[in-house]
This record gives structure tokens, C-alpha cells and sequence, in this order.
């Protein structure tokens, strides 16, 4: 599938912004509220999750500009980069996460808004590219945090 600068941008807004509805306003608690993890992995709350889905839309902009990954990630599997991950933001305040996440949000748009045309139409690509911008965000929000939030 061939994609469009347009389509991307939508989609990514459209995620953003139902993610960002439901952590808005969480309380202090509802940060802390474990998510639903395999026993081997980290204990993962809210807060650890949106850390993570912001790390990889991060991580999106600096492939948008061809720029490796830091030597410390290179090489890792996706479970040791996503325990260096937790590890890095397990003890930030909700407020940073939730900092961060608009702050790589905006960052993300001006990277989209900037990228040649090639980036997005030059080769087929699976329908839901770029993953980690919404369906790697959504599957979270789905799948975690709204599953939490539903459990009261």
C-alpha cells in the first residue's frame, strides 16, 4: 500500500487525541494502576504504558530522519529496549509523562509536516505504517489502559 502525508497526519492526530482525552484528567491513583502484563515482563502502571507508547513514537521521529538508534538500544530485543524503557521513566512524575507525550506529539507533526513526499509514498508498505504513531498506541490504549480504567 502506497500512503499519503494527509492520511498519516489524520491518523496520528485522530490516536493522539484519544489517548491524551482519557489520561488528561486521571488522579494520581489511576496513574499507578497496574496494566495487564505477563508475569516474566516489568509490572507496568498506566503511567509506564504512556511512557512507553511515546518512547516508539519518539523513536519514529528519529527513523523519519535517518538517524540511528543509540548504541546503548542497538542490537537489543524488543523486551530488553522496552525494559531499558521502563526503567528510564518507572520514577517520573505522572505530569512528566504526561509532559512528554504532548511534547513528542508536537514533534511528531512537524517531523510529518517536513518529511519528502518519499518517505511516504516511495515504496508498498503494510496498511497500518506507520505502526508505532496509532495502532501501536491504540492497541495500548485498548488493551491497558482502557481495560484498567473500566475495572474500577
Amino acid at each position: 500500500m502506497i500512503h499519503h502525508r494527509k492520511d498519516i497526519i489524520q491518523r496520528t492526530i485522530r490516536e493522539y487525541k484519544r489517548l491524551d482525552q482519557i489520561i488528561a484528567h486521571l488522579t494520581k491513583k489511576d496513574w499507578m494502576r497496574l496494566v495487564p502484563r505477563p508475569e516474566a515482563k516489568d509490572p507496568w502502571t498506566i503511567k509506564d504504558t504512556v511512557a512507553h507508547i511515546t518512547y516508539f513514537k519518539a523513536d519514529t521521529i528519529r527513523s523519519i530522519h535517518r538517524k540511528p538508534k543509540s548504541s546503548k538500544l542497538q542490537n537489543l530485543n524488543i523486551t530488553a529496549e522496552n525494559r531499558i524503557i521502563y526503567l528510564r521513566w518507572r520514577n517520573r512524575t505522572p505530569q512528566e509523562v504526561l509532559a512528554w507525550h504532548r511534547q513528542v506529539h508536537n514533534k511528531v507533526l512537524i517531523a510529518l509536516k517536513e518529511v519528502s513526499d518519499d518517505w511516504y509514498s516511495s515504496r508498498q508498505r503494510n496498511k497500518d505504517w506507520p505502526f508505532d504513531l496509532d495502532g501501536h498506541s491504540a492497541f495500548h490504549r485498548i488493551n491497558d489502559i482502557e481495560k484498567v480504567l473500566k475495572q474500577n
